[in-house]
């Protein structure tokens, strides 16, 4: 089985590797190929993950590629992570919204929009040279921010052989495992809404309902991420929120906070990996292994710690290491593993997706994508029937998921009429005036890679 991934030059990609490199002879990958067109990063970040994984499995055929054709050619998965554009264009697309007074977070504010003009384009070539060259039955897990407007997008454009991914639910649900002392396979939530804008709807542990109680839980708000929100909130909305939620219900707060920082999550972002990048640089990704392993280890910690703390004013302060040889913890490489593992097991199992609604969430339309507990076995993937939900909840959800079908739409047709009536519904917008100028503003930010807008 052959599982490629496009975007292979992150500096998440010794993460990717690992979590594949355990798992590969389990679920039968025997060949392995990480793309990037931009050949320092793969060099550099390439590199390191092929290290990995050979340290973890010398039998994976693993390869380094910039050509997208050779990478996906008779792959059976594909993992899609790219960033078209690069740190500097987001560090625009955040400036931007926050110059016209509007979060610039890049996949829950007006910033993500910019993003998108960036990523559905370049995604759509992948998908294209994957319906060619791919297996026929091929399966593509698409990480690429914003997920929610991607997902929805690649889906109206006919690609349904996509599916959105994200660590936050898993990563969240680990959390709790790990505050109760447990092995993370015995905690499952119920999820429901879109990406980034999710609700646990229940939260069992070995099939007891703990969520009532992880609401009152006072060490759940100091050791996992329900640490970005009060009590009281959580208590009135009786369940749990995705931790990008934030952006929502404290808006001003969030807004007031990057406003008065020094700097936005892209230019801390944009800093530390061309300081990581200019260390790495004279090591050789092999031989010096060890000693890139540290300079990376220094600067990851850095941007680990520093996740979501300009916004909220909250740190993390566990300390952050890797280590190649410690059981892997999932991410989003975990995710897409998880499919596959149930895939070939034969076995029914539940995980997190973004799938088209198809009744699963009443009050939103079949062909809604959205972000909810699925049932996956060999032959495909069903999502819950979570039914009635939350009116207040619910309202959220349709507001923003009104925004990610015109986004859709405008993106698709290169529609600025379309992209202001998206703009102007956005919850974190909010307004005509100001859409149409962030718009304008990311049409002109965006020339040379998404021309042609009328």
């Amino acid at each position: 089985m052959k599982l490629a991934v496009l975007g292979g030059g992150g500096v998440r990609s010794m993460f990717l590797a690992k979590s594949i490199a355990q798992k590969a002879e389990a679920l039968q990958i025997d060949r392995l190929c990480f793309m990037d067109n931009d050949p320092q990063k793969l060099r550099i970040y390439g590199g390191l993950a092929k290290e990995v994984a050979a340290r973890l499995c010398p039998a994976l055929d693993f390869s380094l590629t910039e050509s997208a054709e050779e990478a996906v050619r008779g792959a059976d998965y594909v993992i899609t992570t790219i960033r078209v554009g690069g740190d500097d264009m987001r560090v625009g697309d955040e400036r931007i919204a926050l110059s016209n007074g509007v979060l610039g977070q890049e996949t829950t504010g007006a910033a993500g929009f910019s993003f998108a003009m960036r990523s559905v384009p370049a995604l759509a070539r992948y998908c294209e040279l994957i319906r060619q060259l791919a297996s026929p039955a091929v399966k593509v897990f698409n990480f690429t921010n914003p997920a929610g407007v991607v997902s929805q997008t690649l889906r109206d454009m006919g690609y349904d052989f996509t599916y959105g991914i994200c660590d936050a639910p898993a990563g969240m649900l680990r959390s709790f495992a790990k505050l109760y002392g447990a092995d993370p396979a015995e905690i499952s939530g119920e999820v429901y809404g879109l990406n980034h804008l999710s609700y646990f709807k229940s939260i069992t542990l070995s099939g007891r309902e703990i969520m009532p109680e992880l609401i009152e839980n006072d060490r759940a708000y100091a050791e996992t991420d329900l640490r970005y929100f009060e009590k009281d909130l959580l208590r009135d909305r009786g369940c749990v929120l995705n931790e990008y939620l934030y952006y929502f219900y404290y808006r001003e707060q969030a807004l007031h906070n990057i406003l008065h920082a020094k700097k936005t999550r892209g230019e801390q972002i944009a800093d530390i990996n061309r300081a990581m990048t200019a260390a790495l640089l004279p090591l050789d990704p092999h031989r010096d292994f060890d000693r890139c392993l540290s300079v990376f280890s220094h600067w990851y910690g850095e941007r680990e710690n520093n996740y979501m703390a300009e916004e909220t004013g909250v740190c993390r302060k566990a300390p952050w290491s890797f280590d190649i040889y410690a059981p892997d913890d999932g991410g989003y490489a975990g995710v897409a593993l998880s499919f596959i593992r149930i895939a070939q097991s034969g076995e029914p199992g539940s995980m997190i997706l973004c799938v088209p609604n198809e009744g699963a969430i009443a009050g939103l339309a079949p062909d809604d994508v959205v972000e909810v507990t699925c049932d996956v076995t060999a032959d495909g993937c069903t999502p819950h029937t979570i039914g009635e939900v939350d009116e207040q909840n619910l309202e959220l959800i349709r507001r923003v998921k009104n925004y990610e079908r015109l986004s859709s739409a405008a993106l698709r047709h290169k529609d600025r009429r379309t992209a202001i009536q998206a703009l102007t519904l956005h919850p974190l917008v909010n307004s005509y005036s100001l859409a149409k100028t962030l718009v304008d503003a990311y049409i002109r930010h965006n020339a040379g890679y998404s021309d042609g807008w009328k």
